[in-house]
């Protein structure tokens, strides 16, 4: 009968060794896994920008006023953009229709009608073939008389 117990303790104790053992192998290779180095991601087109907001200060009432966002593409395929989109009518936006080559510079102009005394904040959404599929740029400013 003590046999049986001690017997059955040895075998006990040389299962939970094996368990710990195979675990431990288990998260030996987990970390090798993770460790493994991933393929460079690979770079599409981009935009560089030299700022993506632009301050007027003061201008006068009804005079527009435009402000010119310079870009480089520092991807490795032709940026493409495909819309500007103003948030709101007193806003236009002019953009290159044509791609811009990897390393080439471009510009977007934002104009302001400037129809509304006061302070004002105004956004232009492009949408272009980038990683991030769309770029806001951003104009703030007050009209005074």
């Amino acid at each position: 009968m003590i046999r049986q117990k001690l017997a059955m303790i040895m075998a006990l104790v040389v299962l939970a060794g094996l368990t710990v053992f195979a675990q431990q192998i288990a998260l030996s290779n987990t970390e090798a896994t993770i460790k493994t180095p991933t393929a460079p991601k690979v770079l599409k087109a981009n935009f560089k920008w030299q700022n993506t907001k632009y301050s007027f200060g003061k201008i006068k009432h009804n005079k527009p006023a435009t402000a010119t966002f310079s870009f480089v593409n520092e991807g490795n395929e032709p940026l493409i953009i495909t819309r500007a989109q103003g948030s709101c009518g007193c806003t236009v936006a002019k953009y290159p229709k044509d791609p811009i080559m990897p390393g080439q510079k471009g510009e977007i102009t934002a104009a302001y009608n400037a129809a509304v005394l006061g302070s004002f904040h105004k956004t232009v959404t492009l949408t272009a073939n980038t990683a991030n599929a769309t770029t806001v740029l951003s104009i703030t400013g007050e009209v005074i008389k």
